[in-house]
């Protein structure tokens, strides 16, 4: 189980056609409030996050999560626009396993999901 956590349209259509490809069990997270809870609950083997989403926190998601000790061992895995320095560094700091340029997320995106 591979949770997401974006609201990017282009994004989440890449994310859902690879994984049905793949056979891989994906769930978009969509909503602030509720998505730590429902990642400590469903345990998954990876969160994916679009560190641009500006709605979905995704920095104070990352930095509960690993603040967690129910959560700190889930992978997590973030990508932004390369140029946006501040921000890698920025979720770094917070705790992610991963930062990828979206044009690398996306050529990479079938090899991430099959883990």
């Amino acid at each position: 189980m591979i949770v997401c956590i974006l609201d990017d349209l282009l994004f989440s259509v890449k994310i859902s056609t690879a994984a049905k490809a793949l056979g891989v069990e994906i769930c978009f997270e969509r909503t602030p409030e509720t998505v730590f809870d429902r990642v400590k609950e469903k345990q998954p083997s990876l969160v994916i996050f679009d560190l641009n989403s500006w709605k979905m926190q995704p920095l104070s998601l990352i930095a509960q999560m690993k603040s967690d000790p129910q959560t700190r061992r889930i992978r997590t895995l973030g990508f932004v626009s390369h140029v946006q320095t501040e921000t890698i560094a920025a979720a770094r700091q917070a705790g992610i396993d991963d930062v990828l340029a979206r044009s690398a997320f996306a050529d990479r995106l079938g090899e991430i999901l099959k883990g």
